[in-house]
């Protein structure tokens, strides 16, 4: 082959392959003749870690719900669940009306976000939200931020209970559930 040929082949080569590049990185959202339009997604109630319901927007993986209700739990006391019946925790390093808990914190401990206004059955404390440093709004009961636990791998597990000395189970009354005798109790002033 003559370097002519060689240096068309090899300009058409790159040329192709700008080409392709430019094509496959469009950003162009508008919706053409036979295309479909593009879909909002909103987060929804989770239902199993391993889909987690979980959005990766934002500071980490979310979960949301419109209803916290509670659920006795054979010889540990009463606990804070969603509607699923997920157990909901609090973070010792939150301060009232504000999570720390951001990163890859929020990738393990999923913020439970708000669904409108929650419903509430059983819970006892003042239910709210606080607003994350991501613009989303995160429930809160008696002004602590929620979360659920990657670990626990269906409704009614209690795996994330007192890891690493910071994340508790919440009870209806706010405050986070720790051994006493044996049994789950409420801390006072917690």
């Amino acid at each position: 082959m003559s370097r002519h040929r060689i240096a068309l082949a090899l300009a058409s080569g790159v040329a192709s392959t700008l080409l392709l590049a430019a094509c496959g990185s469009s950003t162009d959202n508008s919706a053409g003749p036979g295309a479909g339009a593009p879909v909002a997604t909103a987060p929804t109630e989770t239902t199993a870690p391993a889909d987690a319901g979980a959005s990766t927007a934002g500071s980490g993986s979310m979960a949301s719900t419109d209803m916290l209700m509670t659920k006795e739990m054979s010889g540990m006391g009463t606990v804070v669940t969603d509607a699923k019946g997920w157990t909901l925790y609090r973070y010792g390093k939150d301060q009232v009306n504000m999570s720390m808990c951001i990163g890859s914190c929020a990738q393990t401990w999923m913020p439970v976000m708000a669904q409108g206004t929650p419903k509430v059955m059983g819970v006892q404390a003042e239910v709210g939200t606080v607003t994350r440093d991501d613009g989303m709004k995160q429930i809160t009961l008696a002004g602590w931020p929620l979360y659920r636990y990657m670990g626990d791998t269906k409704a009614g597990d209690m795996n994330g209970q007192g890891k690493q000395g910071l994340w508790y189970a919440v009870t209806p009354a706010g405050k986070k559930m720790t051994m006493s005798d044996g049994s789950m109790s409420g801390m006072p002033g917690m």
